[in-house]
């Protein structure tokens, strides 16, 4: 009886929908194709807090909408090639857009980074490296194939795309606890409560939830009763997983979760929608039919700038697609590395590659009291990249032992006079020019921090 109801109510919305979409069946189907590819039953798409979602993001979000996809016009074919690839849902993209806005440098007060919003742990444990030279977090294709590879772990435990983005979201953990919930929840309520308040198994298990809440008991034991119920018959579906029970102080999914898969259903949605079919944003549509950003191997170490040089651009406007490069310079510890440059531009390196300027080196002859980590330090390097690239398998150091020292010119400038001014402290002198404190004193024979108007300093950056 309850799904006669929905039926009905589907075709009535069904009607309704499609006047507020231009009259045509085309665009209904396209919204009932994200809820399909999400594993999402139709009923869905009468969800009044869905649509209430949607109704708000077309009314006040059409313009942030489309200048989002603009700006990644250059990326966005990357990403769906390897949600394609992975046979990944295409609504994917939008949890791109829900988590980071298609940012490559977006970064959350929780310290994730990066388009698809990695925490270091994470980003670590599905292989992206993060050192002073990359944080591969922001690097377009490698993190797109990490979060893909979780993407996947995560439908194989819970076997529903949609289950998938909520996870990626609350954790996996939080999920099998809803889902754990829900299902006893839903047995109970086919027995009747009062028999299921007499059965010992039920009481042991919602003890043992509340217990796991109240942070008594380990995950393992709330998994080892989501292993046994989800063979019971009672499948929850998302209108129960999203329901905001009353009086219930902790729902089966945050309320963060429950607005996050709303979002996402909503972006998806959004495609279809009018102002993308017609006028100006025709184009946004065709977003992957081609790739205009190239791939291109070069030797580590190289400058951001040599490349630049190479290929006619400004650094800087390589430096938006290579993000995931902190110093500028590609790691010293790898051979070959790869680098992202405008697919306009791939011919031109190809013709001029043998003239990329190769890395310049400076030969550091070890001074009594030097460390390998104070040479770092002047170098700006970590000392273990030193050791490393010297071929250095001890930390141990003797005078006059030559260390070769890759250098970086776009980190160093050379020394500047400066005279002191009124309001001028040694502090803000050092911090205004980004130099070390203690450096800063030593360079200039100062004991202690007072300083005179008209003083005459000496700022050295190496």
């Amino acid at each position: 009886m309850k799904l006669f109801f929905k039926i009905i109510l589907l075709l009535i919305f069904s009607i309704t929908f499609s006047k507020a979409r231009l009259g045509s069946t085309s665009f209904i189907n396209n919204d009932f194709k994200v809820l399909e590819e999400l594993d999402i039953g139709s009923e869905y798409i009468t969800d009044y807090q869905l649509q209430n979602e949607f109704k708000k993001r077309l009314k006040y979000s059409k313009k942030r909408y489309t200048q989002k996809l603009n700006n990644a016009h250059l990326f966005i074919p990357k990403i769906k090639k390897v949600l394609r690839e992975n046979e990944i849902p295409s609504a994917f993209l939008y949890l791109v857009m829900a988590e980071s806005n298609f940012i490559l440098n977006a970064s959350s007060h929780k310290s994730a980074k990066g388009l698809w919003q990695f925490m270091k742990p994470t980003a670590n444990h599905y292989g992206l490296h993060t050192d002073e030279f990359i944080d591969e977090r922001m690097d377009i294709v490698k993190s797109t194939k990490a979060a893909v590879t979780y993407l996947k772990k995560l439908h194989s435990m819970f076997d529903k795309w949609y289950l998938a983005a909520v996870a990626y979201n609350c954790g996996e953990g939080r999920v099998i606890e809803g889902l754990t919930r829900a299902t006893i929840d839903m047995y109970c309520e086919d027995v009747g409560y009062k028999v299921c308040r007499k059965e010992k198994r039920i009481n042991v298990f919602r003890q043992t939830i509340k217990d796991y809440q109240a942070k008594r008991v380990k995950f393992y034991k709330i998994n080892k009763i989501y292993r046994k119920v989800k063979k019971w018959k009672y499948k929850p579906d998302i209108d129960k997983l999203l329901v905001v029970q009353k009086g219930v102080r902790r729902q089966y999914l945050p309320e963060e979760s429950r607005g996050y898969i709303r979002k996402i259903i909503a972006l998806a949605m959004m495609n279809n929608s009018d102002f993308l079919i017609k006028d100006e944003n025709t184009h946004l549509l065709n977003r992957g039919i081609s790739d205009p950003i190239a791939n291109i191997e070069v030797k580590g170490g190289i400058l951001l700038r040599n490349v630049a040089e190479v290929i006619g651009v400004n650094k800087n406007k390589l430096k938006e697609l290579n993000q995931h490069i902190k110093r500028d310079m590609l790691p010293l510890d790898k051979k070959i590395y790869t680098l992202y440059i405008p697919y306009s531009k791939l011919s031109r390196y190809n013709a001029n590659k043998h003239n990329l300027k190769a890395t310049q080196y400076e030969i550091h002859k070890v001074k009594s009291g030097d460390t390998f980590a104070s040479i770092g330090r002047k170098y700006q390097l970590n000392y273990k990249l030193i050791q490393r690239h010297n071929k250095l398998k001890s930390s141990f150091l003797s005078i006059n032992q030559e260390l070769i020292i890759p250098i970086n010119p776009d980190l160093y400038k050379r020394p500047i006079n400066y005279i002191v001014k009124v309001g001028d402290t040694l502090g803000r002198i050092a911090n205004n020019h980004k130099v070390n404190l203690k450096k800063f004193m030593k360079d200039n024979n100062l004991k202690t921090s007072m300083i005179n108007i008209g003083d005459k300093l000496v700022i050295k950056f190496r």
